[in-house]
């Protein structure tokens, strides 16, 4: 009898290769709509994405890629938390050859704040969900805040819209897209946080920004 860490570390490596196969199978099969915010073309910024809507998420910046200089793209970086699912769309998304921060409010999270707000000053683009990785659904955690005030980088709301799909019953009500649906992937208008505004007073601000472009 396998041991439940023996399972995982199977899992571990067996999983995210059949994870991009499919990813890369409904991506074919499905239709796309690209819409790019200007400011992000040319400035590195943060991309703030509900966790439910993460599934096409490396599509989008893979067509961001195309659009951008070799000079403005530094690099983008997910923050992932520490949980076993997060280590699977970790190995995911580095098939994209995309790269990851891992840490959580609960777990290295001020060691993942000082490295995201080093990345951004570096000209690197920095992506987290708002509610991640537990919730409560839709939620806004200080991080976002607290990387535009002190980096002065823009908060781009990012959205992965499927016309049709299917819904988990998770706390992020986790949405993959049906074959043969269109999806619309938008880097939405941004904007910068005051430095000198107080955290809780921040969120407040930003929250009302989100709900209007989420």
């Amino acid at each position: 009898m396998l041991s439940r860490e023996k399972k995982r570390q199977i899992l571990a490596k067996i999983a995210p290769p059949l994870m991009y196969a499919v990813l890369r199978i409904l991506y074919a099969l499905t239709r796309h709509r690209f819409h790019i915010n200007e400011h992000a073309k040319k400035h590195n910024f943060i991309g703030a994405f509900w966790h439910g809507e993460l599934l096409m998420l490396p599509f989008l910046y893979k067509r961001f890629q195309k659009l951008v200089s070799k000079e403005r793209d530094k690099g983008f970086y997910i923050v992932q938390s520490h949980h076993f699912d997060a280590e699977l769309m970790v190995r995911v998304i580095a098939l994209f050859n995309l790269k990851s921060l891992r840490g959580s409010s609960s777990k290295g999270g001020l060691r993942v704040l000082m490295e995201a707000l080093k990345l951004l000053k570096g000209g690197c683009d920095i992506g987290l969900s708002l509610d991640g990785p537990k919730g409560p659904y839709h939620s806004i955690s200080d991080g976002v805040v607290v990387m535009s005030q002190k980096t002065g980088r823009y908060i781009i709301p990012i959205r992965v819209v499927y016309s049709r799909y299917w819904e988990l019953k998770t706390w992020d009500k986790f949405r993959i897209p049906k074959p043969f649906s269109r999806i619309d992937y938008h880097m939405l208008d941004g904007f910068v946080v005051d430095k000198n505004m107080h955290l809780e007073d921040a969120k407040q601000i930003v929250r009302l920004h989100l709900e209007k472009e989420l």
